[in-house]
């Protein structure tokens, strides 16, 4: 297998973005007059809505997780992948449930450059509505069953789907935890990470495989291959939260070191020698913008950008090998190998 470069992550996206879309609005079931509100939140959320619930085209991100679910079943498989749509739709919908409470969470007042949920209806109706997100993904993953899977396989996939929603709700808290702390290191952040972040990406190809029936070793690899490419996911988008520009990312520059967000290159310098002093500007309340222009010269000392860039590509090529392992080659697998570089080397 090789590297298309050719080959375009946004075109192989949307190719899929339209299934993906009908799946995730027949998720969401016809409401009385009373529970429009209810469902007009959710909508909003998915991009579909604006604030007064009237319909429009929002910003709906990446559907990431959908997209390789439905792309590792047809690698492993077939070349068919509808009978993955409804899982395709669930890992959708858990995905933004976390969004919603992690908003709530983090007290962020955007989300894709509009108001959060919270922001706009108050904590507890954001919360409920994340609640109901989840809810609807299950109803999702029963729909399996519509679409000719056997129930042991609706059972199995299931379990993987709820262990995965753990994970992140596992790797939520210890986010949560190392809040306020100077003393986590890489390895806690890594595990950190292993669950808010690359648990729904490792379930997303594992249940794909499993879905196209693949054998159980073949069915690892896949999984493999999510996980590790969950975590160089998140790992350049800690690059792009510092480094990023603003004209691309959508976000101020250096977004994440105005915040005090302790992501990996902060971690990093943080037990390196010069540390103390990238430290003691993170103990202040607020970072000027000359403080967050001292923390990026001290980052840059450090070397925390290669080093954290030099660990997404690492994982991005442990990802890639799981992919060369399965001994498969077909145009679903050469579109996630491109999708693995991409997870890497985005601008965005």
């Amino acid at each position: 297998m090789c590297y298309n470069a050719a080959m375009n992550p946004k075109d192989i996206l949307e190719r899929y973005a339209p299934e993906i879309d009908a799946a995730l609005r027949a998720s969401l079931p016809a409401a009385d007059e009373r529970l429009g509100g209810f469902y007009g939140m959710m909508r909003y959320a998915l991009g579909w809505a604006d604030a007064e619930f009237q319909p429009t085209q929002a910003d709906v991100g990446k559907r990431w997780r959908p997209a390789l679910c439905l792309l590792a079943c047809a690698a492993a498989g077939d070349g068919h992948y509808h009978r993955a749509l409804p899982a395709a739709a669930a890992l959708e919908l858990v995905h933004n449930f976390s969004l919603i409470h992690d908003d709530i969470e983090d007290g962020s007042l955007e989300r894709r450059h509009r108001p959060t949920v919270w922001q706009l209806w108050g904590i507890p109706q954001g919360v409920n509505t994340g609640d109901g997100l989840l809810m609807l993904a299950h109803q999702a993953l029963a729909r399996l069953a519509d679409a000719g899977v056997e129930a042991a396989t609706i059972v199995a996939v299931t379990r993987v789907f709820d262990q995965a929603c753990l994970e992140l709700c596992q790797g939520q808290f210890l986010d949560l935890s190392y809040e306020g702390r100077l003393d986590v290191i890489v390895d806690d952040y890594l595990t950190m990470i292993g669950g808010k972040s690359a648990a729904l990406i490792a379930a997303a190809t594992q249940i794909g495989a499993m879905l196209a029936l693949a054998s159980p070793a073949i069915v690892a690899h896949y999984r493999r291959f999510g996980q590790r490419l969950g975590l160089a996911f998140q790992i350049a988008d800690d690059v792009l939260g510092i480094w990023g520009d603003p004209a691309v990312t959508g976000k101020p520059a250096a977004d994440d070191l105005a915040r005090r967000k302790k992501s990996l290159p902060v971690v990093y310098a943080l037990g390196q020698p010069g540390g103390p002093r990238l430290a003691a500007l993170y103990h202040q309340e607020v970072l000027s913008p000359g403080d967050v222009q001292q923390a990026l010269l001290l980052l840059d000392e450090m070397g925390a950008r290669a080093y954290a860039q030099g660990m997404a590509a690492n994982y991005r090529d442990e990802a890639l090998a799981e992919l060369a392992a399965t001994g498969l080659q077909n145009e679903a697998q050469e579109q996630l190998i491109t999708l693995a570089h991409f997870a890497v080397e985005r601008a965005y």
